[in-house]
């Protein structure tokens, strides 16, 4: 339960971790859910910020390379904006409280006397490594780490007991010390640590971007690597348990563009390795009659010979608004793709039909002809669609009765330099192309395109683009198995 001051709202410092999303704590989550406003710094990734809610303000108060950010104006604004909103995250990179500065943040608020509480996060100290494959501790190596920050204040020397941090034979970690390395280095071997000592530095480790570069502690110094970066100095550094490079699509930076609520597409891309920017070009709601046509249909269910998906939602939606399956009784299910049957499925509910190929054409062609004029199907989809597959089946000589379950709009974004930080983005479905060239435009051509079947590819290539590749099986696996082909055969030829 929270504790929080009838005079101000909640402030959650809430440890975001080195980068991955999947590394964030349930009670992140949670919080991030709640939250009216988030504070971020500018190592917090975009995956993470797309779980905060859309109605959710964003506030960038990251320190960067020419820009600066006053710690005490941080402060200050979290306790204006305590006494303006009720669920304020405070989201700082790897744990609130390891080199965070989040104990002067919560000096201020509880010298304001604001409600607040801290959830902790994994720090780059253990993610880095973890993910770099190096153990910071290991029977017969290792048997401890000490942990320092490389950054002096005010750009001036470190101080350090660096013959202390030498004689206890530890793992010695060094967050933010890129600046300082060559000076680093140098101490330690001033003491008596052994030139030859094993070092890596793990560049922005558990990311895309993620690097791993070994070396030894005298060639630190001269070593060509960039902020931010964890540096592990032991003999631990020259053991190898690297698993992340090894995931097919490791390294892999797409954008996809499911509408909000349909992403086993970005789940499967992140556990080959891909980070997955999810920035959905569609938005799905209520159908404009509020479900009174859906409803009436299902009353009458009965009627029906067949009961034709064309999308998972609309299996979710008319299955929902249905309530009792029961009621199907003898009605025949066809579907379109096998997402959309693998939905049907989950329903525990049978699928009578499926093409061989998911596009309404091969459904069209393939699709039983009617036994005599009066056999029905229902069709439930979105409000705006392709009438291919109704015109086809009454072709065919069915009583097609379409009947709205939902309906979609457009989302209009204005985060062009996001897209082109990307790889590849990706697309399902000919409206989702549309949504995006909406917000973006031209930016439409400055990124690769992968997508999923020739009907989604027709549309890339009607507003001038061409695609990259285009997946020969029309569902997920069919454009995730083609998408690790296309980063394959790219990375091999030097292309990223």
């Amino acid at each position: 339960m929270d504790n929080q001051s009838s005079k101000s709202g909640v402030v959650y410092l809430v440890g975001a971790g080195p980068g991955r999303k999947e590394l964030l704590t349930l009670r992140a989550l949670e919080v991030l859910d709640r939250a009216d406003v988030v504070v971020y710094d500018y190592l917090v990734s975009q995956s993470v910020l797309q779980l905060c809610q859309p109605s959710a303000v964003l506030i960038d108060v990251g320190k960067q390379p020419g820009r600066p950010t006053n710690q005490s104006d941080i402060n200050e604004l979290l306790v204006d904006l305590a006494s303006k909103h009720r669920y304020i995250v405070r989201l700082k990179g790897g744990d609130p409280f390891v080199f965070g500065r989040g104990g002067e943040e919560a000096e201020a608020l509880k010298a304001a006397e604001i409600s607040f509480e801290v959830v902790p996060g994994v720090s780059s100290v253990n993610g880095a490594p973890l993910f770099g494959g190096i153990s910071l501790t290991h029977r017969g190596v290792a048997q401890g780490y000490v942990v320092v920050t490389g950054h002096g204040r005010f750009g001036e020397r470190l101080t350090y007991d660096w013959d202390a941090l030498h004689r206890c034979g530890l793992t010695l970690v060094v967050l933010m010390g890129v600046a300082h390395r060559a000076e680093i280095s140098e101490e330690l071997r001033r003491v008596g640590m052994d030139p030859l000592t094993p070092t890596a530095v793990i560049y922005k480790g558990t990311t895309a971007f993620q690097r791993v570069l070994r070396t030894t502690l005298s060639e630190l110094g001269a070593l060509q690597v960039e902020s931010p970066a964890v540096m592990v100095i032991g003999n631990v550094a020259e053991l190898d348990f690297s698993w992340l490079h090894t995931r097919p699509l490791f390294g892999l930076k797409a954008v996809v563009t499911r509408a909000v609520g349909e992403d086993r597409l970005s789940r499967s891309l992140e556990e080959l390795g891909a980070e997955v920017v999810r920035l959905p070009t569609i938005s799905i709601s209520n159908p404009s009659d509020q479900g009174e046509s859906l409803h009436g249909a299902l009353e009458r269910i009965r009627s029906y010979e067949w009961t034709v998906f064309t999308s998972s939602t609309s299996v979710n939606r008319t299955f929902d608004a249905l309530g009792d399956l029961r009621r199907l009784g003898g009605v025949k299910v066809a579907a379109i793709g096998s997402g959309t049957k693998d939905t049907v499925l989950a329903y525990r509910v049978g699928v009578d039909f499926v093409p061989t190929r998911y596009v309404g054409e091969t459904f069209i062609e393939e699709f039983p002809y009617p036994k005599d004029s009066d056999n029905k199907i229902l069709l439930p989809r979105a409000k705006v669609a392709r009438d291919v597959v109704p015109m086809g089946l009454r072709k065919k000589g069915w009583n097609v009765e379409v009947v709205e379950a939902y309906e979609t709009s457009h989302v209009i974004y204005d985060k062009i330099d996001l897209i082109t930080k990307q790889d590849l983005v990706l697309f399902a479905s000919p409206s989702a192309v549309e949504g995006f060239h909406r917000s973006f435009g031209a930016a439409l051509g400055q990124v690769p395109i992968g997508v999923i079947g020739p009907i989604t590819a027709e549309k890339v290539k009607e507003l001038g683009f061409t695609p990259a590749f285009v997946s020969e099986i029309y569902d997920f696996a069919g454009l995730v198995e083609a998408t690790k082909l296309w980063w394959v055969r790219n990375r091999k030829s030097g292309m990223f």
